[in-house]
């Protein structure tokens, strides 16, 4: 079903209402804009697949009532920006959500399995990714863009039954709970200007001071991009705005022989920057930003953290989970240097699984050894952890 108009849409959500899920996939141009441009949205059900072409059809309000339907589960793979995208629409993230690549880890499937792997390895089928790097903002589509687009969301009702199914018999859907809340949070889309500095990279030489500058100057081009709805880099990039706030330029002679603003930034945004730059030099010290630098670690701490990555992967094996899903390297490193408040490793599912052993093996309760090649883990008692 090909939706071009009010009639198409309405039938559509007629015959969409009824079913519990929705499965559901976009298709986006965002290479020259801060804001994604929709250009086809994908539904599907247990009976029906539909392409809606928000170009065509303006007012989405009927299939947005449906996206926010807190009785509706909204299935999605790898569906971080599709939500993103309905946020923007909406003014509210879609929920319930089932993000079958996530699902997918706690079934055995690697992390950040793709939709085409899950679908060949789960139902048998290859996809024809021919189309992947198309012009969606471009009509007519072609006959093979339609098919593509459709083939996107057309199996994605039987990976989710398949997968719930699965993880229900074990007992682990309650496993993803975490994960979907955090992918339903409005904060995951919603960064405020004055936050956006801590995504900016090689900042660990900055005082304090040049971190309120950076600060500053960094929340102003946020909004000047949202402003202009161009991407941020079109307007300063990441290392001109670390090297502003080293230098604090205080004039547009100072700005400008920074390199990256002089032959990038137009000279009408000068007087933004520089009062940006003025900001952050006012702010009061108590209001200054602080990044947590991370602490030194020994460095005999890899040994420890090999150690521990041999005992996740066993267990991973054992319980069929993507060892990454389990304990990521950096988990691993800041609980063996003793950093344990906030580390995923003892919060929810994962404590029972590994968390608990991991600090047993630390603190020498656990030791690890092999038994005709296989790795085997022994209780210590009393005098053998001496």
């Amino acid at each position: 079903m090909y939706v071009r108009d009010a009639a198409g849409l309405r039938e559509c959500i007629g015959r969409i209402q009824s079913s519990p899920f929705i499965a559901l996939d976009t298709e986006f141009m965002r290479d020259r804009t801060y804001y994604a441009r929709l250009c086809l949205i994908q539904i599907a059900t247990d009976d029906m697949q539909a392409i809606i072409d928000p170009l065509a059809v303006r007012e989405l309000s009927p299939l947005l009532s449906v996206l926010a339907d807190v009785h509706v589960t909204k299935v999605l793979h790898a569906g971080s920006q599709d939500l993103e995208i309905f946020w923007q629409l909406m003014g509210r993230v879609p929920a319930p959500v089932f993000d079958t690549q996530v699902a997918a880890t706690l079934a055995g499937f690697p992390t950040q399995v793709g939709y085409g792997a899950l679908v060949e390895n789960m139902l048998g089928v290859k996809l024809d990714k021919s189309d992947t790097f198309t012009d969606w903002s471009r009509r007519p589509l072609s006959e093979n863009q339609i098919e593509y687009a459709l083939n996107d969301v057309r199996y994605l009702p039987m990976i989710y039954r398949e997968l719930r199914g699965r993880l229900e018999t074990e007992n682990r859907l309650s496993w993803l709970e975490p994960d979907f809340d955090r992918m339903v949070d409005p904060a995951t889309y919603d960064l405020l200007p004055e936050e956006q500095f801590r995504r900016v990279k090689r900042v660990a030489s900055l005082t304090p001071r040049q971190l309120g500058v950076l600060m500053c100057v960094t929340a102003w081009r946020e909004n000047e991009a949202r402003r202009r709805d161009v991407p941020r880099r079109w307007i300063i990039g990441d290392e001109s705005l670390v090297e502003i706030a080293r230098r604090v330029p205080l004039d547009a002679v100072q700005l400008g022989a920074i390199r990256g603003v002089g032959d990038k930034l137009g000279k009408s945004s000068y007087p933004g920057v520089l009062e940006a730059v003025t900001d952050g030099l006012a702010l009061p010290d108590e209001r200054l930003p602080h990044i947590e630098r991370r602490r030194r670690r020994p460095l005999d701490i890899d040994a420890a953290v090999d150690l521990m990555a041999a005992l996740v992967r066993l267990r991973a094996k054992e319980h069929g989970v993507a060892a990454p899903l389990l304990a990521s390297r950096d988990d691993l490193k800041n609980l063996a240097a003793g950093e344990r408040d906030g580390n995923a490793l003892l919060e929810t599912w994962r404590r029972s699984i590994v968390g608990e052993e991991l600090i047993d093996l630390l603190d020498g309760r656990l030791a690890l050894r092999l038994e005709e090649g296989k790795l085997v883990v022994e209780e210590m008692g009393c005098d053998d952890a001496v």
